[in-house]
């Protein structure tokens, strides 16, 4: 029988450590039902089914076969594998699921285990140096993807101006990118789930460097838009699978350590990617901002070949294609694209009320909800599961996620914006005095990884960075709408002591709470509803600033003029960043108080985002973070052995409300 061994501080099943020889009570049964009271005292039990304080030890004899008894719930996500002898019959475990639900795990005769061994991770048997090389690999990768969001947007005037680029390929060599992340995100989960995690980082870092190859090379606006987009299809795998390789690897206890090295990347990618795009547009040519990733991608992918050891399933290739669910994916990479494209054209090449941007955004949203239909009732292996939904702790993770990354974006974007309009900073010194948030933010978060790893506790860590988020947001409300040093460093070092830790504070939540066989499509969701945040964030945020300045229309045309006024309301901002040095003292302080004034009323609007965090945050519930490591297999085997514990589980949750129903009528009658 193989069975799941949780430990008493974590969710899940812990099997009754018996004695050598000791005989076994009468009541034990062939089958495991876990309780789902989890506040159960040990006391109501008998003595052969306390729970140990301690993690089990490997006994020093051969253990003797048994029948397990019922253990009291707890919470955990490890795994050891139990087995009896060959004479027993098969018998079914019944464990919790983190969403309340009943887990089923068919038993099947193989020959006695001598002793009970706790499930390690699987990055135990790594050396630290080879643990270093993986995660300096691993961080190389996202570093890469992380900064073609930003070491772009300091190019972009002189891209626009070398290919004679309109507005709105303008707009689309920066927001191609992103689009193509987000639509690719929950595949590239599901395809590692099919095919191994190592074989999709490779398959990943090659699109990747094949996109900035063609971007590189580009000779039109349309080239380099096609460059990006492939660029966006492997960063987004890249992206999400660094996460997900880092589960596989650590245990729940170790993951914030090594997650808070990703947020840590995250956080120099947004600083230096502006500062890098400026200087290899002016110093050598724009198109170094893409040649640069071919030697450090290439290197992250010759170690991650050589050092990163993760199991790959051996499925025939036609029966891993058959498990795809191409009909989700084709509808959620469909219904994302057109969602977005319909945000990103809105106010560019048409207006918000017109047919097309309207036809767009209403279609997008309709193929996503059958998308979710598509994976309720059609889906063999759906790509996005809805039991990740049920639990509402799951729930509100990933509404701190979506809210997060919705304000922070906005952080990068438009901070920046202010710098160099109203503080007439060069995109370079830009990116230099946005570093007042990158280093708290740095700090911040490899100390709540610590926190999180020494503690287990990840809830406190989480509020009181959502309300130092919150805060500091709240403070850029009041930037002036001239230079003023204290306040924009000490408002960005306020943000950023929040913003750290709620880089990897969710997603720890969220895995926390997930079996390990939904540890990828879990953190790809989470990718996911990210992505789609930053893309709506920063065109929403774009409309509020263009109305609030189009409302300001006639005190700019007074003070510039008819013709100027109207460039600035008109036109994207790095379209006139050379138009603001010809201005005069007097018509820079109008367009200076016209900026700060816009800038803080849509700075209002993101705060109402921050505040909305703190009050989901409350909704995310504690699990203390285990040390033991749940190991988690890949392949098409594995799937449909989840699929059909899903079916059992879907049976016996209707034979309990049946049950239930019952029982109601009888009280009643």
């Amino acid at each position: 029988m193989t069975a799941t061994y949780y430990d008493a501080a974590t969710r899940g099943v812990q099997e009754p450590e018996t004695e050598v020889g000791r005989p076994l009570p009468s009541n034990h049964n062939s089958s495991i039902t876990e309780t789902t009271d989890r506040n159960m005292h040990e006391d109501h039990l008998p003595p052969s089914t306390m729970t140990p304080a301690e993690p089990v030890q490997p006994l020093s004899e051969p253990a003797p076969t048994y029948q397990p008894h019922s253990p009291p719930s707890s919470t955990s996500s490890a795994s050891t594998d139990i087995t009896p002898s060959p004479k027993e019959a098969p018998a079914t475990a019944t464990t919790d699921s983190p969403d309340g639900a009943e887990a089923v795990t068919e038993a099947t005769q193989q020959p006695a285990r001598p002793d009970l061994k706790r499930q390690e991770s699987r990055a135990a048997e790594f050396s630290k140096f080879r643990i270093a090389v993986i995660m300096f690999s691993l961080c190389m990768a996202l570093f890469l993807s992380a900064l073609d969001v930003t070491i772009i947007t300091t190019a972009l005037p002189t891209i626009a101006r070398d290919f004679q680029a309109s507005s709105s390929g303008y707009t689309w060599i920066g927001s191609s990118y992103l689009l193509a992340n987000a639509s690719a995100t929950p595949l590239w989960g599901k395809f590692s789930d099919i095919w191994g995690r190592k074989i999709m980082l490779v398959l990943a870092n090659v699109v990747f460097m094949v996109g900035s190859i063609v971007a590189a090379l580009s000779n039109s606006i349309g080239q380099l838009i096609v460059g990006r987009v492939i660029q966006g299809l492997g960063g987004g795998g890249l992206i999400i699978l660094v996460s997900i390789a880092i589960s596989d690897l650590f245990s729940m206890r170790e993951r914030p350590k090594y997650y808070a090295f990703v947020g840590l990347t995250w956080a120099v990618a947004s600083g230096v990617g502006p500062i890098v795009g400026g200087v290899f547009t002016e110093e050598v040519t724009w198109r170094w901002c893409f040649w640069i990733n071919l030697p450090l991608d290439g290197l992250s992918l010759i170690l991650l070949i050589f050092f990163l050891k993760l199991e790959t399933p051996k499925t025939p290739f036609w029966e891993s294609v058959k498990a795809i669910d191409w009909v989700g994916g084709l509808a959620i990479v469909g219904g994302v694209v057109t969602f977005l494209y319909g945000f990103e054209s809105a106010g560019v090449t048409h207006s918000w009320d017109s047919a097309f941007v309207l036809c767009l955004i209403i279609f997008g949203a309709i193929m996503i909800g059958l998308f979710f239909i598509a994976e309720w009732k059609v889906a063999k292996y759906p790509i996005m599961p809805l039991r990740l939904f049920r639990d509402p702790s799951n729930m509100a993770a990933y509404g701190v996620c979506f809210l997060f990354g919705f304000v922070f974006i906005a952080q990068s974007y438009y901070l920046p914006l202010y710098f160099q309009t109203v503080m007439g900073l060069s995109p370079i010194l830009s990116g230099v005095t946005l570093f007042a948030l990158v280093i708290p933010l740095s700090i911040t978060s490899i100390a709540s990884g610590i926190i999180m790893r020494k503690t287990g506790r990840y809830q406190e860590v989480i509020w009181v960075a959502a309300g130092f988020f919150c805060l500091g947001s709240g403070l850029l409300i009041n930037l002036p709408a001239h230079t003023s040093w204290p306040k924009v460093i000490v408002y960005q070092i306020i943000c950023g002591i929040g913003t750290g830790p709620l880089f990897q504070g969710p997603l720890i939540a969220l895995q926390s709470h997930l079996k390990g066989y939904d540890a990828a499509v879990g953190t790809a969701t989470y990718g996911f509803i990210r992505n789609i945040a930053t893309s709506m964030s920063v065109v929403l945020g774009g409309v509020i600033f263009q109305n609030e300045l189009a409302a300001k229309q006639n005190t700019l045309e007074q003070a510039l003029g008819p013709a100027t006024a109207q460039r600035f309301a008109g036109s994207s901002f790095g379209s006139t960043t050379g138009l603001l040095k010809t201005l005069p003292p007097n018509q820079r302080r109008a367009l200076d108080q016209a900026y700060a004034s816009s800038l803080s009323t849509m700075w209002i609007f993101y705060v109402c985002f921050a505040a909305l965090l703190i009050v989901v945050s409350l909704f995310i519930t504690k699990v203390e973070l285990s040390q033991e490591h749940e190991k988690t297999k890949t392949g098409v085997a594995e799937q449909e052995r989840i699929r059909k514990e899903q079916e059992d589980l879907s049976r016996q949750r209707k034979a309990s409300k049946k049950a239930s129903k019952a029982g109601k009528d009888v009280e009643k009658a």
